[in-house]
């Protein structure tokens, strides 16, 4: 969804208020994009930067939605008040905090600004743990995680299927308390998307250095603190780190080789991907896509389109429907 100040003040009312920074600008992009899985509901935002978003006791008493919400930003901190609390969240921390109170939440400068919203009913044991931690950044190893965790999540978003949505509030919630209170059943049960995480932080170091010839096992454990057997682990279901190093690779030489505007020699994309040679290049992309990379430049040249297309739904009428329902 895309839409101006008034567009943006419409889809969050009447939950929130919004606050532009500069109310005499002319312009107020905004693009906002939001998922319902299940019970778990989850937005990704791209809008101007410093405007808040307010919540009073007036929105409380006319719609008393009190779901925990979740805000993550990889790039930019930025600033909160909940309650009387106020707090600066650095960038790559997320911050818990409860739609049941009064606060204010300032955008980052730049970036995605994500947020995940978990329905109190879900987690009624959990529910003192998750309260005493609201309002404060989740700035622990786990609560980094957690972060990663949402970027991994909305990454998939695509991908997730209705068979998928039952358990997926869950999810983020088991992780979401193993961030605020840890201990060690609650980090076993948490183990899988504990791992979900590293594995998108490594994801983020491949892309970074694809085309890098130091990107190999040894130099991304460092990198994340990480040792080569558990990332052999974290990768073992797609044939270790080196091949899932491989097949990024591959697969940004295939977007490479797929645009008809590109004039760069499948010798030279063998070697800006560290190929030992062209040969070896293109029977690893026939092996990987059943192709050469010869009859993928003539493909895209000939105005052949294979790239899948991905359906992201709609968001719904106003913020406060998305949280219940469509």
């Amino acid at each position: 969804m895309r839409c101006d100040l008034e567009g943006w003040r419409e889809w969050y009312s009447p939950v929130l208020d919004v606050i532009p920074a500069n109310p005499t600008a002319d312009r107020f992009p905004c693009e906002t994009r939001a998922w319902k899985f299940g019970s778990l509901t989850m937005s990704q935002t791209i809008g101007p930067p410093r405007a808040r978003l307010i919540r009073t006791k007036n929105h409380i008493r006319r719609d008393p939605v009190d779901h925990w919400g979740i805000a993550y930003c990889a790039r930019d901190g930025y600033l909160t008040k909940v309650g009387k609390t106020e707090a600066e969240v650095a960038a790559g921390v997320p911050f818990l905090w409860s739609m049941g109170q009064e606060h204010s939440i300032e955008r980052p400068i730049h970036g995605v600004w994500m947020k995940i919203f978990l329905p109190r009913d879900l987690f009624r044991d959990s529910a003192p743990l998750i309260d005493a931690a609201c309002g404060s950044p989740l700035d622990t190893p786990l609560g980094r995680l957690l972060g990663d965790y949402m970027i991994a999540l909305w990454r998939r978003s695509q991908d997730i299927t209705e068979a998928d949505f039952a358990g997926l509030g869950k999810t983020v919630g088991v992780m979401a308390v193993a961030a605020v209170a840890p201990s060690a059943d609650r980090t076993a049960i948490a183990r899988p998307l504990i791992d979900l995480g590293r594995k998108e932080r490594v994801r983020q170091v491949v892309q970074q250095h694809l085309r890098s010839p130091a990107l190999e096992p040894g130099n991304i454990g460092r990198m994340v603190g990480m040792s080569r057997s558990n990332l052999y682990r974290l990768f073992q279901d797609t044939g270790g780190i080196a091949r899932y190093i491989q097949r990024q690779r591959l697969l940004e030489a295939s977007a490479i080789l797929a645009d008809p505007a590109s004039t760069q020699t499948v010798t030279a994309i063998a070697e800006d991907f560290c190929f030992a040679d062209v040969s070896s290049f293109r029977r690893a992309f026939k092996r990987e896509f059943g192709y050469t990379p010869r009859e993928a430049r003539y493909a895209a040249v000939s105005g052949l389109d294979v790239t899948p297309r991905a359906h992201v739904p709609s968001a719904g009428a106003h913020f406060g429907d998305l949280l219940r329902r469509f």
